[in-house]
């Protein structure tokens, strides 16, 4: 797994990175964290559309993971 990015958003961190796949591409990771207690690291099911490059998976991570702050933050 490539480098991870952490973003913020409201009260959570976002860490976003890339899993290659077998074919060349990469596909988005997601760990949500919310920053005040009780805070606990939720691994989060994302779109595993592939994407041809690590940074656009990890955009793609971090867009997913804004969309779930907001539906179930």
């Amino acid at each position: 797994m490539a480098a991870a990015q952490t973003f913020r958003h409201t009260d959570y961190a976002l860490q976003c990175s890339a899993k290659a796949l077998d074919n060349g591409w990469f596909a988005p990771v997601l760990v949500v964290n919310k920053q005040v207690w009780p805070s606990r690291p939720r691994t989060i099911a994302v779109t595993c559309g592939e994407r041809l490059s690590e940074e656009d998976a990890i955009e793609s991570a971090r867009a997913q993971g804004v969309e779930w702050v907001r539906n179930y933050g």
